[in-house]
């Protein structure tokens, strides 16, 4: 199986037009359609999604346990506040990469804790969508390298 969840998180439905100045103007579909093209060549199967809802990125995680080999994610304002989440995150052990397209560090001072960063196996930010696609690289890494041992 070399299914990725890419689960998004709130707000990221706007792309495109919230706050352009700090998270560009590519649209959540266009991401979704990079990240498709970059898995296939990857070998993998990207099953992307996006909720504005805690309790559902909650759902698809634990759906992720049977259905995927690993998780990439970019929770959103949830990166700094969801227990919630780092705690499906450690229950499901799937490989996870964290992403942001903006520079977390750069922003304000409560964007720089991580819940979901202690669970995952790396963090890629500021890079804007090209995290994602450098994200895919590092887990189809990752699971190649999990494969021979």
């Amino acid at each position: 199986m070399n299914t990725i969840y890419i689960l998004n998180g709130p707000n990221l439905n706007l792309l495109g037009s919230r706050e352009t100045s700090v998270y560009g103007t590519e649209t959540i579909a266009s991401l979704a359609e990079r990240c498709h093209k970059r898995g296939k060549g990857l070998g993998l199967t990207c099953d992307f999604r996006q909720s504005n809802s805690e309790g559902q990125m909650i759902d698809w995680i634990h759906e992720a346990k049977d259905r995927a080999s690993a998780i990439l994610i970019n929770a959103g304002g949830y990166t700094h506040t969801s227990v919630a989440i780092h705690d499906a995150l450690r229950a499901v052990a799937l490989p996870t990469v964290e992403v942001h397209l903006s520079n977390i560090y750069k922003r304000e001072p409560f964007r720089h804790h991580s819940y979901v960063s202690l669970v995952a196996e790396g963090v890629i930010c500021g890079m804007g969508g090209l995290g994602y696609e450098l994200a895919l690289e590092a887990l189809a890494a990752h699971l190649k390298s999990a494969r021979k041992a």
